[in-house]
């Protein structure tokens, strides 16, 4: 008889973010399959399971996704519980669907379990609403990866009434900026980069669109950490709300364009 498989969304990395049921699944896996950006306290959730990192990480070795597809049917054919573990929402640039896809076509079990998005964490814990009356009436979510793919998407994009996130940004972060600055988005576009979303070490920078075309030293930024991109008028609301967000830390805000900016 074969087992199961969950798919799991860690959330951006705080083990007190992951969901109920996350949890309950962590605690009765007898295998987990988990990617780079889950943080070490969510695998300890796993006690009894054994843990087999299929992480992909820039520059270092990685598995092949298909690689990983097969594992996961193999396990779940030995009767066993399977987690397949990532970070944020597997169906959010986790290539989740790829994963159900295989296991639904070798007819196995599977289940999707729903994380929190660093698309929405990050903003969120930073006092950046992503949408805001008056500002902000849509949201695009893509991925900085590939750069031409993203120049097709923000090339159209109209310069007002929106937020955009971008994920995967930081080896193209000044291009982004650049893209849409060539679109006529207003170079004091208030704009913030965020790394490590959620753990200890999670640090943020907030500016404007001009000022993200900076080297990383300039902006006090980790070279080799992941990094997301908020830009869009709702950034500057974190003038005033991130001061008291007691969640976590927070520096002092912000650069002098950025306060002109609020008027």
């Amino acid at each position: 008889m074969n087992g199961r498989v969950s798919l799991i969304g860690a959330g951006p990395g705080d083990p007190e973010l992951l969901t109920l049921r996350a949890a309950r699944r962590l605690a009765e896996a007898d295998v987990v399959l988990y990617d780079a950006l889950v943080d070490q306290r969510v695998l300890e959730l796993a006690s009894r399971a054994r843990c087999v990192d299929v992480g992909k990480r820039c520059g270092k070795r990685q598995v092949a996704q298909a690689a990983t597809e097969r594992l996961l049917v193999r396990l779940a054919r030995r009767g066993w519980n399977v987690v397949r573990l990532k970070g944020g929402d597997p169906f959010v640039f986790g290539r989740g669907g790829e994963e159900a896809l295989t296991l639904s076509r070798a007819g196995i079990a599977w289940e999707i379990i729903p994380g929190l998005s660093s698309a929405l964490a990050a903003p969120a814990l930073c006092g950046i609403p992503v949408t805001h009356r008056g500002l902000s009436a849509a949201l695009l979510v893509m991925s900085g990866h590939d750069l031409t793919v993203a120049e097709s998407i923000l090339s159209p994009l109209p310069p007002l009434g929106m937020t955009v996130v971008i994920l995967m940004a930081r080896q193209h972060r000044r291009e982004l900026a650049q893209i849409l600055l060539q679109r006529k988005w207003p170079p004091q576009t208030p704009t913030a980069v965020i790394q490590s979303v959620s753990l200890p070490d999670q640090k943020q920078w907030y500016g404007t669109l001009s000022e993200l075309t900076q080297p990383s030293d300039s902006l006090d930024l980790e070279t080799s950490a992941a990094s997301l991109l908020v830009i869009g008028s709702t950034v500057a609301l974190a003038a005033e709300l991130a001061p008291l967000l007691t969640a976590i830390p927070m520096p002092a805000i912000p650069t002098p364009a950025l306060r002109a900016s609020l008027g």
